[in-house]
């Protein structure tokens, strides 16, 4: 499979592309608002996200009496700012933001300004991937498979637990402040929050993908580029905001000797193996090994904040601040749900190549005799 994303933070919609997706299975554009919707939560998100952006999708194409056709699937998300703004670009700005696109953007296209950067650069092209993500994750669903996020440090303060179990994580999928599991370090990440808006700061933070029932044998380690580990990571770190990523326990037991840093083998009683730590995530040399797929995503505080960094007015060459319009302060919970749809293209990808481009019926069997 593959997808394009198309359209910019205030133009008429965001256009997202699927094709080679599966026929046969049933989508309504209410399980992709659901997701749309999930992105906007999250204590901290700033007033687009609060007012503006309330996302609707429409499926143009691609979709026969409510079952995909197996031919490219369209996807519409309006952009609500354009009708607010009466269809009038977004006013430019004299002075780069530090660690947003504006400045290489700039010099990479050639434009005269900074705004037409900002345009696609901006976070808000995530819909587009989070609608894509969720056709992926409604075809992951119809398998047994699920995928969902938690957010483990905000601020500086970390979860200290409980286990992030399936049954744990359906219960913090909508509707919490921060979809962390850790009640008491969820208050103080909120009260954290808080005091950032008060400084006109930003904060960052780490979320984590867990994907339950992932049969062994995804991914391959013929060729680097497609090892599934590889493909995860950088799908991780292509989220705006998102500057590292972490297959299972990978930071920890990098300060470990080997004894304590792998997932050893032992009988299940059964003629198989079972494994008591999942230390590697559910990946091995690039395939999947039965066990949950764990990932983290690193995300960076956003660099549109009212405090401003150091700049340069690029028309007066005199220093001033970054500019500033309005902006989230802690996107981490958002950040998790984008994660989650590039985790679950990654791996409904990787199971149609796996098992071959077929209709749903299909490819339910063939999923059932590589699982059995």
């Amino acid at each position: 499979m593959r997808y394009l994303l198309a359209g910019e933070s205030h133009g008429r919609a965001l256009v997202s592309v699927i094709e080679g997706f599966t026929a046969g299975l049933r989508l309504r554009e209410s399980d992709l608002d659901y997701e749309l919707a999930r992105r906007l939560e999250g204590y901290g998100r700033g007033p687009r996200a609060q007012s503006i952006e309330t996302d609707a999708c429409l499926i143009p194409a691609g979709l026969w009496k409510g079952r995909t056709l197996g031919s490219p699937l369209a996807i519409v998300i309006k952009n609500r700012d354009f009708d607010a703004r009466g269809g009038k670009p977004h006013p430019d700005w004299p002075s780069p933001r530090p660690g947003h696109a504006d400045l290489p953007g700039r010099i990479r296209y050639g434009y005269d300004g900074f705004a037409p950067v900002a345009e696609r650069a901006s976070a808000r092209s995530t819909a587009g991937v989070v609608a894509i993500g969720a056709c992926a994750k409604k075809l992951l669903h119809d398998l047994g498979i699920e995928v969902w996020s938690h957010t483990t440090a905000l601020g500086g303060l970390t979860a200290a637990g409980p286990e992030p179990t399936l049954r744990r994580l359906r219960r913090v999928r909508s509707g919490t402040p921060l979809r962390c599991l850790d009640r008491a370090a969820e208050k103080a990440m909120v009260a954290r929050i808080d005091e950032a808006r008060a400084e006109g700061v930003t904060l960052g933070g780490v979320t984590e993908v867990i994907a339950f029932g992932v049969p062994a044998g995804l991914g391959t380690y013929a060729q680097p580029d497609r090892r599934l580990d590889a493909l995860l990571a950088g799908a991780l770190t292509s989220i705006p905001s998102v500057k590292a990523a972490e297959i299972g326990d990978g930071v920890i037991v990098s300060s470990r000797d080997g004894q304590s840093a792998h997932d050893e083998l032992f009988p299940d009683g059964n003629g198989g193996v079972r494994r008591e730590t999942n230390r590697a995530g559910g990946l091995e040399g690039g395939v999947t090994n039965g066990e949950p797929v764990r990932a983290r995503a690193y995300v960076k505080p956003i660099s549109t904040q009212r405090k401003g960094l150091r700049s340069v007015d690029l028309k007066t060459g005199r220093p001033k601040r970054g500019s500033w319009v309005r902006s989230d302060i802690c996107v981490v919970p958002a950040a998790g749900v984008v994660a989650e749809a590039v985790v679950a293209w990654e791996l409904a990808d990787e199971l149609i190549r796996t098992l071959g481009e077929c209709p749903l019926d299909e490819l339910k069997t063939r999923f059932d005799r590589m699982t059995s």
